[in-house]
């Protein structure tokens, strides 16, 4: 960008999402590039009574951040990587995959180990959901949304309620931990824990926002997406994949069995080879859902 000219940034307006722009904003102005924050609703804020499954799973979120971008009143858009659609908007480009923070599930509460048989887990997630289900199919669960402030009012008696380390450490409420979960046992969503920005396509913001691309993150992230893409879904269905290293962790459940049980699941790790990883990540998506039932 031109000298002199200001970065806007769209981003929802809720503490971690603000917070995270925020961290965006200062990475760009430690490059020279000022920077303006451009709040906005989405329908997901709006609609904190219903389950994310219900109204749309991925997207719901982004789509009014990414307008603010296609009608110019921004001219970048913040988002929570997980929270994105596994196939990006024509018209835009994620022009940088920040820096990962922990991409681990944790819970609030109490530990794993301290939950009594028949304990209550709160969580919006049906990834999250099917996965603790399957490891203690006596826990019962119970929907949770709203902001952090909000969730972290609502941890049952006895139970615990389950959120991203990254969302923690964002406010600095790590200290509310009661447990860190393995995310190579409990895979955690993909992008979870990266912070991604997107801009027009073969607009000038992307040279600005290339500057605070990190390129180990973008490797996973992007094979952690086109996972996602084989299967032709959002977040409605309970699948996480977490690269790191040279491995994939590969999680996918039935989405019908929820609630009645233990959930059909299958796991898979992934050697990656460094030339076909994307083609491996894609075959990995198409193993599982076969597993579980397609």
């Amino acid at each position: 960008m031109s000298a002199g000219t200001t970065l806007r940034l769209a981003t929802r307006g809720s503490p971690q999402a603000r917070t995270q722009a925020e961290a965006v904003a200062a990475a760009l102005r430690a490059t020279g590039v000022d920077t303006e924050l451009v709040f906005v609703e989405t329908t997901g804020d709006r609609r904190q009574d219903i389950p994310l499954h219900e109204i749309g799973g991925q997207g719901v979120f982004v789509k009014e951040v990414q307008a603010a971008v296609l009608d110019g009143r921004a001219d970048a858009a913040v988002h929570s990587a997980k929270d994105l659609p596994s196939v990006t908007h024509p018209a835009l480009t994620i022009g940088a995959f920040t820096a990962r923070r922990d991409p681990a599930d944790v819970l609030v509460g109490r530990s794993f180990a301290d939950l009594d048989q028949g304990a209550t887990i709160a969580t919006g997630s049906v990834r999250r959901r099917a996965q603790l289900q399957a490891v203690r199919p006596d826990l019962q669960f119970v929907e949770l949304r709203g902001n952090i402030a909000r969730r972290l009012a609502q941890i049952p008696d006895g139970g615990a309620i389950v959120m991203a380390a990254a969302a923690l450490a964002i406010l600095a409420l790590d200290e509310r931990i009661a447990e860190r979960l393995d995310p190579e046992r409990f895979v955690p969503a993909v992008g979870q824990g990266c912070v991604a920005v997107e801009a027009a396509a073969g607009s000038a913001a992307l040279e600005a926002l290339s500057r605070v691309d990190d390129p180990v993150t973008r490797r996973a992230v992007e094979l952690e997406r086109s996972f996602l893409a084989e299967l032709g879904t959002g977040c409605s269905l309970p699948v996480g994949a977490h690269v790191v290293g040279d491995r994939l962790h590969a999680f996918l459940a039935a989405s019908d069995q929820l609630g009645t049980g233990p959930t059909a699941v299958a796991r898979e790790v992934v050697a990656l080879d460094g030339r076909d990883d994307h083609a491996l990540a894609r075959a990995s998506a198409v193993e599982l859902l076969a597993r579980v039932g397609g």
